[in-house]
């Protein structure tokens, strides 16, 4: 696609940046040209389905029905297709698929959406079917060529061949005789054994265009007659517009038009910067509303009354109160705060609003739920809602919402160009919908050094009841229940409830890592707290409840093993571990840190063993645990948002900051070969994290924290939470 040529921060790197490139990797990355790119051409191509088209060159495009934010999707969902279709690798190039629930949708959840670490395991069997089926219609149209048995000819890299006579055709020189083949029914896939991609550590297709700057993210679209737009959103939850002032703002040069909304107001300017100081000159009056007087102590005193009530009963076992009435009792709540998002690309959306059309470029993790939504607010029909795929800078669950789409269709409406909408990082952060504060209370009973009862009850967000409504049954929240009520110890007498709390008037959504988030954080720092009210090491005590789950103890064992456990440390120095069965994949997780006498913390080492079935791409299996490990970490170090007078405090990297590079640790992970089928593992280090470090705390300090983020006052106290 055509576009103005413009030096960038990334033009930097290419000078003295190189690296090979093994895929060819297309995608609608600039927003410019006459062919939008969620219009899937066919004509002329072998397309057996929704996934395949491959032209008369070999040219063989592979359609993504999940999207690419930095997890590797885009090159394990290649390679399961190119698996089974024995295509040339070589030859391959990748594209978004357009917006369509009925071709892509995820077949977990019936949208085309990308989240719950699932993008592999949800699609494993279909894809590979896909791949298997294309694959047979090449080999059948080339053994009708040839006159021969199809059982007879073989694939590999993109040619059929007969070994009897030695014929060749490329899959190419089939394309147009394939598409004239029946598909079949029933194709066999191959037994794992014969992979040759899959379990390869393949190098990431998307990396060389991000390090060489030819990556292009949504804020990175360019149109012609562009104008950008900076927005200011109500700084009060629910509040709205009163009355706006825009009288300076229009005289800033370069502001080209100001846009109210109903809770928001917008500058449009030939520039960021004209945008930016035009919105700085605005004189706004806002509505606030009654949520005006709301703070953080009010969301965690409703949260806390609430938290005491029955629950709906998720799961109960045996006899929990005949359990609970017998041994040595248990109890403790455990508590999470709001989360914000903080994605490295701050929100945003370039929309271009015609009397009978709206295109959209940007990059979401719900492409079909964007386009609904943007035809609303445009007024036209779902079908004239073009909307173009951009890699993502970050989604973490953020992008699962349609708002900043929506709002940029409501301004760009108001204009006749092209407009793109940017949020600045104080708007960002502080118009998020954010992870919801949690409260988990456990009471549980000791008998013979095992647990014998075991009392769960969650209260907090039900985002599902909003987000996916039919998957709210019930009273029960099954995403704020994951983790808790598939626990992976013995408990014969076991109960779970869950109580909805919604948070006094603040937005929250899904943050990376889900409901296992504040459920593995509870269970493994209750089964620390109970192995030494046991007199026993917090890993045997584990493995004595871990043998119904061979899969669980195995990594429970070699994390043991390769951490160095029960070796001996400095005053002051824990380990901590944490185990966890998490997206349908099982981690072990080792701690190791030190807490000096004022409370800072320095994590010296940390250890996780993964068994996540068939790991695809190892090498993106050790990198999602690595930065889930720092993303989980940073959240229990640092994270928190809080409220005062409705408004979040926090609005930057100066106060919600990220773990920095010489605060990283070393991190060594390894990945066990297994024959399962995969499971997840986006999400899965963002919840070994924080209670494998609260647990090393508590074995160098003796401190049961019990609230995150880590109160250093509390440690430097030496006082129990």
């Amino acid at each position: 696609m055509n576009a103005p040529n413009s030096f960038s921060r990334r033009t930097l790197l290419t000078g003295s940046l190189a690296t090979g490139f093994l895929l060819a990797f297309h995608l609608p990355l600039r927003a410019a040209g006459n062919e939008p790119v969620q219009r899937d051409v066919t004509e002329g191509k072998f397309a057996p389905n929704a996934f395949i088209r491959i032209d008369e060159t070999g040219r063989t495009v592979l359609m993504m029905p999940q999207v690419e934010m930095g997890q590797g999707t885009y090159t394990s969902i290649s390679a399961v297709i190119a698996e089974e279709l024995d295509a040339d690798w070589s030859k391959v190039e990748v594209q978004h698929a357009p917006p369509n629930d009925k071709l892509y949708g995820n077949p977990t959840f019936g949208l085309q959406v990308t989240g719950n670490s699932n993008s592999i395991r949800a699609w494993w069997l279909p894809l590979r079917k896909a791949g298997a089926t294309a694959r047979a219609m090449l080999v059948q149209a080339a053994a009708s060529q040839w006159g021969v048995e199809a059982a007879s000819c073989t694939a590999s890299k993109g040619v059929v061949a007969h070994a009897a006579s030695g014929r060749k055709l490329t899959y190419g020189e089939l394309a147009l005789a394939a598409q004239g083949q029946t598909p079949p029914k029933d194709v066999a896939i191959k037994d794992p054994r014969d992979f040759v991609l899959i379990g390869q550590p393949l190098k990431r297709l998307d990396t060389p265009d991000k390090v060489n700057g030819k990556a292009l993210y949504g804020i990175d679209a360019i149109l012609p007659g562009m104008k950008i737009a900076v927005i200011a959103n109500c700084p009060v939850f629910g509040g709205k517009v009163g009355k706006v002032d825009d009288s300076a703002a229009t005289k800033v040069a370069g502001v080209r038009k100001v846009v109210v909304l109903d809770d928001a107001v917008a500058v449009i300017g030939d520039h960021m910067w004209a945008a930016k100081k035009g919105l700085e000159a605005l004189k706004i009056e806002w509505n606030e509303g009654p949520n005006a007087k709301i703070s953080t102590k009010d969301v965690w005193d409703d949260l806390r009354k609430a938290s005491q009530k029955d629950g709906a009963v998720a799961k109960s076992d045996g006899d929990i109160a005949k359990a609970l009435a017998s041994g040595d009792k248990f109890e403790a709540a455990y508590e999470l705060p709001f989360l914000a998002h903080a994605s490295m690309e701050p929100i945003n959306a370039t929309v271009h609003v015609r009397p009978d059309a709206c295109e959209i470029w940007t990059g979401t993790q719900i492409m079909t739920r964007v386009q609904s939504e943007a035809a609303k607010a445009a007024g036209v029909s779902v079908d004239k809602v073009i909307v173009n795929q951009h890699l993502l800078g970050g989604g973490f669950g953020r992008k699962l919402e349609p708002d900043m789409v929506v709002a940029a269709v409501k301004i760009a409406k108001q204009v006749d160009y092209p407009v793109k909408v940017i949020w600045t990082r104080e708007e960002d952060i502080q118009h998020d919908v954010y992870r919801p504060v949690y409260r988990d209370q456990i009471t549980a009973s000791l008998v013979d050094g095992k647990v014998a009862g075991w009392k769960y009850k969650v209260a907090g967000s039900a985002v599902l009841a909003r987000w996916l409504p039919p998957a709210f049954q019930k009273g029960i929240d099954i995403d704020a229940i994951d983790a808790a009520v598939d626990a992976p110890y013995d408990f014969a007498n076991f109960h779970v409830e869950y109580v909805r709390a919604e948070p006094l008037s603040v937005p929250t959504g899904f943050w990376r890592g889900v409901g296992p988030n504040n459920n593995v954080f509870a269970v493994e720092c209750a089964m620390d707290e109970l192995a030494r009210k046991a007199g026993k090491d917090p890993i045997e005590f584990r493995k004595s409840m871990l043998t119904k789950k061979p899969r669980m103890l195995a990594v429970l064992n070699q994390v043991a093993e390769k951490s160095g456990w029960g070796q001996p440390l400095p005053a002051r120095v824990g380990r901590g571990v944490c185990v966890q069965p998490s997206f349908a994949s099982f981690i072990a997780t080792v701690v190791e840190a030190e807490i000096d006498d004022y409370g800072e913390i320095a994590l010296r080492r940390i250890t996780s063993v993964v068994d996540t079935g068939i790991a695809v791409n190892p090498d993106t299996v050790k990198a999602q645990i690595e930065g889930g490990l720092i993303f989980g970490l940073t959240a229990a170090l640092y994270g928190e948002i809080t409220i005062d007078k409705g408004r979040v405090q926090q609005s930057n990297f100066h106060d919600y900051r990220m773990m920095r590079i010489n605060e990283t640790p070393k991190i060594e992970v390894i990945v066990v070969k297994s024959g399962e089928a995969p499971g997840g593992i986006g999400e899965a280090g963002v919840n070994a994290g924080p209670p494998a470090l609260r647990n090393a705390i508590y074995a160098a300090t003796g401190v049961a924290l019990r609230r995150l983020p880590i109160d250093r006052k509390l440690l430097a106290a030496g006082k129990k939470a």
